[in-house]
């Protein structure tokens, strides 16, 4: 077994979506990015990549490439995952917190997790999705952006 720990935060900006855990949430604000920006995925992601020792989401699809701008996040999720069994794991299962002040997301809660676990392999009850406010404190207390942690067991195939 591996375990993974994956993290990532964008700042809230009018004129852009809101994409959290491969779900559109409306909202005033959305997050900015190369990509859709999506935290929850990102951290996943980053927390498979870890458990594989292959870097972070930079490393593996960087802003930098004109093919990943605007791109689905949970899209890409399912490309870490195919990374992870093409080297002999699968994802056992994720816990992951959103940390946002504003909006709530707790009815949403159940679609990411569905999104995420069709993108992992897994059912449903293997993905956990948290949301927490900060109490008004930090830049996610302020509402100025998001962020999300995420840990994931990868087990031998």
């Amino acid at each position: 077994m591996r375990i993974g720990h994956g993290y990532d935060a964008h700042r809230l900006v009018e004129g852009r979506r809101l994409v959290i855990g491969g779900v559109e949430i409306p909202w005033e604000k959305g997050l900015l990015g190369h990509s859709d920006a999506d935290v929850l995925a990102h951290a996943v992601m980053d927390a498979v990549l870890g458990a594989l020792a292959l870097g972070d989401i930079g490393a593996q699809f960087p802003d930098s490439d004109p093919a990943y701008e605007g791109a689905d996040s949970v899209a890409l999720l399912g490309r870490v995952r195919a990374m992870a069994e093409q080297r002999g794991w699968k994802i056992g299962n994720v816990d992951a917190t959103v940390v946002a002040q504003a909006p709530k997301l707790a009815p949403y809660i159940p679609q990411m997790r569905r999104r995420l676990a069709d993108a992992c392999g897994v059912p449903s009850e293997d993905v956990n999705v948290k949301a927490t406010t900060e109490e008004h404190m930090g830049f996610t207390g302020s509402g100025k952006g998001v962020s999300a942690h995420a840990v994931c067991l990868l087990m031998r195939r």
